[in-house]
C-alpha cells in the first residue's frame, strides 16, 4: 500500500535581545565612583579615568599554564616510574616539584568544576557529569552565582585568560548553536575558547567550538590532522596574539588536551615505540611499576599492592573486573597489549605537544615566570569493560564485541579507523598500587593522580617530591596567593561561598615530609563515598552505579594512609572510635558542601530523569542547509521509533550529486545522498560490514523532488536493536525496500552532529567521502518524522553517557 508523504516546510524566524546585566552594572558603579569635576563646559571640567581602566595585574605577576589530561594513574607516567615516557613533565618534574598525594573527585567534570571555583564540586552543582544533573542543590549541573570563577577572577585582575580543549562543564542542552551560552567558557571568564565541549571526542575528526560558535576542524589526518596537535598550535597562536599587543600582561591558560580519555587515538609511529613494551601483561606491569614508584621515592617501601577485584560480591560479572593475564588467551594478550601500547603512545604524543608550548614561553623568555601544573583529572578509566574494545560504541549499545573481529584491527589500532579502549586490567594497572580507578571515590585508584608544579622564579627546589596531601580543591587558594590577589568575599553583588581549599605554596619550599596544612577532605561520587582526615581514611564500600541503595548498610573501613598509602589494611575492627569520628565528620562535611542525596541509581535510571529543557519533545523537526551541525544531544532521536527523513531537493545539473543529510560517523550513523544520478540510504550499524544500504531503482532527473526514507520497526533483537523495514522514496514512489536494524543507543560517543548538504568531520558510509557537500542542486530543507512511544534499552543508553565521562 502506498504511503502518501507530507512534507512542509516552514521557517520561523525568532528575533530576541539580551541585555549585559553585569556590564551595566559595573558602568553604574564606575559613574558612582566618578572623582572628577562635571561643569557645563568640558574647558572647566576634569577627567578622571580611574574608574574606567582596566585593572593591572601586580608588578611581577606570573602567568599559569595549567595542563591537565584525563583518565590517567599514579603508576602510568614516568615521571612516577611508568612506563610512559614524558619527556615533558619529566623536564618539568626536574625542574620543580612532584606531587605524590595529590587528589581529584574521581570523575572529570566536577574535578573541572572546583579547579574552575575552588569550591567542592558539590557547591558547584556538579556532584558528577553534567548529563546526570537531577535538579538538587549540589546536583545541578551549573556553577551557582556564590561560586565566582577563578578565570574571572584574574581577569578582572589584569590576566588574559585561555582555555583550551575539553570542557565537560556545559548542560548537554547547551551544547547547542543555539543553545544558552551562560555556562560556555566565555561567559566564565575565559578570553578565548578553543576546544570541545562534551565528554570525549574523535581526535583525528573532532567536535570543535572556537569561543562561542561549531567549525569544522582545520585539516584532515591524510594531511597530518591529531587534536592534540591542533590544541598546541591553537594555544601558541593564541600567546602569540596577545604578545603582539601586550606583551606585559601575564595570562592563565588552561589546556585540557582530551588525551588519555578515549578513544585512544595515537599516531602510528608513537604507538611503534611501545611496541612489545606490554606484552608482559598487566598483573606483571603492576608489580613492576610499584617496585619503580618505591625506588624514586614516590611511594614509602613498605606500600603493599592491592587486589584487582577488591570486592568480590559486587565484581563478579561487573563491567568493572579485571580478568586475570594467565587466563587470557594468545590472541588476547595480543590484542590487549596493543591497546596499551596505543594508550602510552597516544599519552607521549600529547606530550609533544606540550612541549612545543613550553618551548615557545622558554625561547620568548616567559617560562622563568610561569607557573606550570601537569596534573591529571582522575583515575585510569575502567570504561572499555573486562575485554576493551576497538569501537567502543559497540559496548555502549550493548552490542558484544568480536574478537576475531577486532584482531582485523591490530594493524591499525588508534588510527581513524577505530574508536578504541583498553580493558579493566590496564585502567587498574596504571592506577597502582591502589585499588580500582575512575569513578570511584572511596579509593585512591579514583582520587589520588599526578601533579608536577613546576616555577623557575618562585619555587628554589628542583625536582624534589612532595608529600603532603591535597586536593583539587587546593590549586584556585594556591595560585591567588601566588599571584598576590584574593578571591572577593563579595563578587556583582552575590556574597561568595567560602573557597574550599587551602594554598600548597606552603610546600613549595619545604622539606618533602612537613606536615601537610589540609586538614579534612570528604569524597562522594555515583554512590560511593569516602573521607580523610589528618592522614585517615574511612572508605564505604559501595559500587558506583550499583542500583543497590542501603547506604545506611554500608560497611565502612577504616586505613592509616599516612602509614598504608596503598590502602590495604583495614583498621576499622581495631579503631571502632576513630572509624566513627572519621563517618560522623563525613556527614558533617556532606552537609556543609550539599552532598546529600547520594545517588547510586542504575545508569538507566539516572538518565531517564527529566531535565528542564527550552526546547519542547516534538514528532517533527526541519533542519536546513548551511546550518552548524547539530549536536546529538539536542538533535532528533530516532532510537527504537518508527520515522521517516524527507528532503525538498531541486535537481538543476543532471549529475548532482553529493549528501542531502547525514547524522553519525562511521563508527554508527546514517545518511541519504545522491549519487551516479541514483538515491541512496545507507544505515551504518555500529561500524560493522557491509553496510547496510538501499539504491533507488531510477535514475534523477532535472527537476524538483521529494526524496526520502521510512523505517518501520516491527520488533526488537537479541540487544535490543529495532528490527523493521525501511523504504526509499523519489516522490511518493518506492524506489527500493528491505529489512533493516537500527542501533538501541547513541549513534556517536562524541557527538557527530546532524548535519544537512555535506557531512561533518568522519564520513557515515564508505561510499563517498567527507564532506561530501552537495552539488549540482538546491536542498530546500529536510525534515525528520518520529511516530509513537519510543523503544529504548535504556541501559545501554545510560552505559553510553556514564562512560563517555
Amino acid at each position: 500500500m502506498k504511503i502518501k508523504l507530507f512534507f512542509y516546510i516552514s521557517v520561523i524566524t525568532i528575533c530576541f535581545y539580551g541585555c549585559l546585566n553585569s556590564e551595566r552594572n559595573n558602568q553604574n558603579r564606575a559613574q558612582d565612583n566618578f572623582k572628577g569635576k562635571i561643569a557645563l563646559d568640558i574647558r572647566d571640567s576634569e577627567s578622571d579615568w580611574s574608574a574606567y581602566t582596566p585593572k593591572s595585574a601586580p608588578e611581577g605577576a606570573p602567568n599559569i599554564l595549567f595542563v591537565l589530561y584525563d583518565d590517567t594513574g599514579l603508576g602510568a607516567w614516568s615521571p612516577y616510574g611508568g612506563r610512559i615516557n614524558m619527556p615533558t613533565m619529566d623536564r618539568l618534574a626536574e625542574n620543580g616539584l612532584t606531587y605524590t598525594q595529590w587528589h581529584t573527585t574521581a570523575l572529570c567534570s566536577p574535578t573541572r568544576s572546583t579547579i574552575l571555583t575552588g569550591r567542592n564540586h558539590h557547591l558547584n552543582g556538579m556532584a558528577s557529569i553534567t548529563e546526570t544533573a537531577d535538579g538538587y542543590p549540589g546536583s545541578n549541573g551549573r556553577v551557582p552565582d556564590d561560586c565566582a570563577p577563578f578565570a574571572q577572577i584574574l581577569r578582572d585582575n589584569g590576566w588574559s585568560t585561555f582555555w583550551i580543549g575539553k570542557n565537560h562543564n556545559v548542560p548537554e542542552q547547551d551544547v547547542a548553536p543555539g543553545g544558552s551560552r551562560s555556562e560556555w567558557p566565555t561567559q566564565i571568564g575565559f578570553d578565548r575558547f578553543y576546544g570541545f565541549l562534551g565528554g570525549e571526542t574523535n581526535n583525528w575528526y573532532p567536535d570543535l567550538v572556537m569561543d562561542n560558535h561549531f567549525i569544522e576542524a582545520p585539516a584532515t589526518p591524510e594531511e597530518g590532522y591529531h587534536l592534540s596537535k591542533d590544541l598546541a598550535d591553537q594555544a601558541i597562536t593564541m600567546l602569540r596574539d596577545k604578545n603582539a599587543t601586550n606583551p606585559s600582561k601575564p595570562f592563565y591558560m588552561w589546556f585540557n588536551p582530551g588525551a588519555n580519555h578515549a578513544p585512544h587515538h595515537s599516531p602510528a609511529e608513537y604507538t611503534a615505540k611501545y611496541k612489545g613494551m606490554f606484552d608482559d601483561g598487566y598483573d606483571a606491569y603492576r608489580d613492576w611499576v610499584v617496585k619503580r614508584m618505591k625506588d624514586k621515592g614516590i611511594l614509602p617501601e613498605n606500600t603493599g599492592m592491592a587486589e584487582f577485584n577488591p570486592m568480590p560480591e559486587d565484581m563478579a560479572n561487573s563491567a568493572d573486573y579485571v580478568r586475570p593475564w594467565a587466563e587470557l588467551n594468545a590472541d588476547e594478550k595480543k590484542l590487549f597489549s596493543r591497546m596499551a601500547e596505543v594508550y602510552a603512545g597516544f599519552s607521549e604524543y600529547t606530550d609533544a605537544q606540550v612541549g612545543r608550548i613550553i618551548d615557545y614561553l622558554e625561547e620568548t623568555g616567559q617560562l622563568d615566570n610561569t607557573i606550570v601544573l601537569y596534573a591529571a583529572d582522575n583515575g585510569a578509566s575502567g570504561e572499555g569493560s573486562p575485554n576493551g574494545s576497538v569501537n567502543e560504541n559497540k559496548f555502549f549499545n550493548g552490542y558484544p564485541d568480536s574478537l576475531e573481529e577486532n584482531l582485523k584491527y591490530m594493524d591499525v589500532l588508534g588510527g581513524p579507523d577505530t574508536y578504541n579502549h583498553f580493558p579493566t586490567g590496564w585502567a587498574a594497572a596504571f592506577s597502582a598500587p591502589f585499588k580500582m580507578f575512575k569513578r570511584y571515590s572511596q579509593y585512591a585508584g579514583g582520587t589520588n593522580d599526578p601533579l608536577v608544579i613546576s616555577w623557575p622564579k618562585g619555587i628554589k627546589a628542583k625536582g624534589e617530591i612532595r608529600h603532603q596531601y591535597h586536593h583539587s580543591t587546593d590549586i584556585v587558594p594556591t595560585l591567588l596567593e601566588a599571584c598576590g590577589i584574593e578571591m572577593p568575599e563579595v563578587y556583582n553583588g552575590v556574597e561568595q561561598t567560602p573557597l574550599s581549599g587551602v594554598s600548597m605554596v606552603y610546600s613549595f619550599n619545604a622539606a618533602p615530609d612537613a606536615p601537610t596544612k589540609k586538614e579534612v577532605q570528604y569524597y562522594s561520587m555515583l554512590g560511593t563515598r569516602g573521607i580523610w582526615k589528618d592522614g585517615w581514611k574511612a572508605a564505604a564500600v559501595h559500587s558506583p552505579l550499583s542500583g543497590k541503595s542501603g547506604f545506611d548498610k554500608d560497611v565502612w573501613e577504616l586505613y592509616n594512609v599516612e602509614e598504608d598509602r596503598s590502602e590495604t589494611n583495614n583498621l576499622a575492627e581495631e579503631y571502632p572510635e576513630k572509624l566513627q569520628e572519621l563517618i560522623d565528620e563525613w556527614f558533617r562535611q556532606a552537609e556543609i558542601n550539599k552532598v546529600l542525596p547520594l545517588d547510586d541509581r542504575s545508569a538507566a535510571e539516572i538518565l531517564g530523569t527529566e531535565r528542564p529543557s527550552q526546547e519542547a519533545k516534538k514528532d517533527r523537526y526541519i533542519y536546513y542547509p548551511n546550518t552548524a551541525p547539530v549536536p546529538e544531544g539536542v538533535a532528533v532521536n530516532i532510537r527504537g521509533r518508527n520515522y521517516k527523513i524527507l528532503a525538498n531537493v531541486e535537481i538543476i545539473d543532471e549529475n548532482a550529486s553529493g549528501v542531502i543529510f547525514a547524522h553519525g560517523s562511521r563508527f554508527g550513523g546514517h545518511t541519504l545522498f545522491i549519487k551516479d544520478k541514483k538515491l541512496y540510504y545507507v544505515y551504518n550499524f555500529l561500524g560493522i560490514k557491509p553496510e547496510q544500504v538501499f539504491i533507488s531503482d531510477t535514475t534523477l532527473k532535472p527537476g524538483k523532488y521529494t526524496l526520502g526514507m521510512e523505517f518501520i520497526r516491527e520488533s526488537a533483537g537479541e540487544y535490543g536493536e529495532s528490527i523493521g523495514k525501511t523504504k526509499l522514496y523519489i516522490n511518493e514512489t518506492v524506489v527500493a525496500e528491505g529489512p533493516m536494524r537500527t542501533q538501541p543507543a547513541k549513534f556517536t560517543l562524541s557527538g557527530d552532529g546532524l548535519c544537512v548538504g555535506y557531512d561533518s568531520g568522519d564520513n557515515v558510509s564508505n561510499l563517498y567521502e567527507s564532506p561530501g557537500e552537495f552539488e549540482g542542486g538546491v536542498i530546500q530543507g529536510v525534515g525528520v518524522t518520529v511516530e509513537g512511544t519510543p523503544y529504548i534499552d535504556l541501559e545501554a543508553e545510560a552505559k553510553r553517557v556514564m562512560m563517555s565521562q
